[in-house]
């Protein structure tokens, strides 16, 4: 056996335990989020808005551009959470503004993603653009056993505060609110994915929340019902099985220290204040260190957060469990001049790049007799 296929197969981190002075072993999983922003193939599909990404539109979208964007995207997830703790590309990668199943099929056959062998699970969602979110999971690990695509409904009346001047921002919005003849406003579906991940039951949710089109304010409420239905969602996984282990991840809109995520999911800013059925975010300590996804309106924030059920803070590693955090920023995905230097490098009209956001990502580990 290769020593790299060894490793992917056993995947063992070493940490020592001070208290005992004793070395144990663990296995390692990194799950992992990334909006891989439009990522269209160059096919006209009538039924969505796409025009804008063909060979004739605004994009001038080539075949070239395209299989450099999916390459660029294959670099970026073989990469992610690498490293000492885990040798292995991400076991679950969650995926928003996607057009198609079919690109995700292009994305998993790139040479430097074929041989962790990805299954896909996809839905298409009634948003106007056309995209959609998904989940990439390594077969050798997960197998699923269920998954569906769960609506958000929200309507423009259930936007109850005044209205905010417009921008010229707001009306360039790739992401702009629209609002269809019976009001609802038509977005991304949340993707529940539940399977076994080396025998252990894991609930993963997979979500791209209402954009800040028309202004943050005015666009909240949207984004403070899509809080409020993961919350749903999760009280629902758990009165079926009251021990159930949820991840819910995801480009958010919205901040760790918005309503949406605090109020709506009930997310915590430290282990010790999450009750039974409770949430964890570990992105909101890190935003207040000042780290940042993605940068809106010349601010850097963490809109993609990975957010754990208390049941996997628990300190019994005899099944899997949370271990720690982090964003995905590394030097060649970074724009290094002009007015966006320390931007996320994203398309433009000389330069394929790789998407306007970082990747997040956390570990989960399981102790190993």
């Amino acid at each position: 056996m290769k020593i790299r296929n060894f490793f992917t197969l056993l995947l063992f981190l070493s940490l020592t335990i001070s208290a005992s002075a004793q070395t144990k072993k663990f296995a390692v999983h990194t799950v992992a989020f990334y909006n891989f922003e439009n990522l269209f193939d160059t096919i006209n599909d009538s039924r969505i808005n796409d025009e804008e990404w063909l060979p004739n539109g605004a994009q001038n979208w080539t075949s070239k551009k395209y299989k450099q964007k999916i390459h660029n995207l294959a670099r970026v997830i073989n990469e992610i959470g690498t490293g000492g703790e885990n040798k292995n590309s991400p076991t679950f990668v969650g995926g928003a503004e996607i057009e198609n199943r079919g690109v995700l099929e292009d994305l998993i056959k790139d040479p430097q993603l074929i041989n962790s062998d990805y299954g896909i699970v996809h839905f298409d969602s009634p948003d106007h653009r056309g995209i959609d979110v998904a989940l990439l999971y390594q077969k050798k690990h997960f197998q699923p056993t269920s998954y569906i695509n769960i609506p958000l409904l929200i309507y423009k009346k259930d936007t109850k505060t005044k209205d905010e001047k417009e921008t010229e921002e707001d009306k360039a919005d790739k992401d702009k609110i629209e609002v269809s003849k019976d009001n609802r406003v038509y977005t991304r579906d949340v993707l529940l994915v539940t399977g076994l991940l080396d025998g252990d039951e894991i609930n993963v949710m997979v979500n791209h929340w209402p954009s800040r089109s028309g202004g943050e304010k005015k666009s909240s409420p949207f984004r403070e019902a899509a809080g409020r239905l993961n919350r749903k969602i999760m009280d629902s996984i758990y009165k079926v099985n009251p021990n159930a282990k949820i991840i819910s991840m995801g480009d958010l809109n919205d901040g760790t220290y918005n309503k949406s995520v605090k109020e709506g999911v009930g997310a915590k800013l430290k282990k010790e204040e999450v009750e039974r059925f409770g949430v964890y975010n570990p992105f909101e300590e890190m935003a207040r260190k000042g780290n940042s996804s993605l940068f809106y309106r010349d601010a850097g924030d963490i809109f993609d957060q990975i957010m754990v059920s208390e049941t996997l803070i628990e300190k019994d590693y005899s099944s899997f469990r949370y271990w720690k955090a982090g964003i995905y920023n590394k030097p060649f995905m970074i724009t290094t001049t002009g007015q966006y230097k320390g931007y996320p490098l994203r398309h433009g009209n000389n330069e394929v790049g790789f998407s306007d956001h970082f990747p997040v990502y956390i570990y989960l580990i399981k102790e190993v007799k």
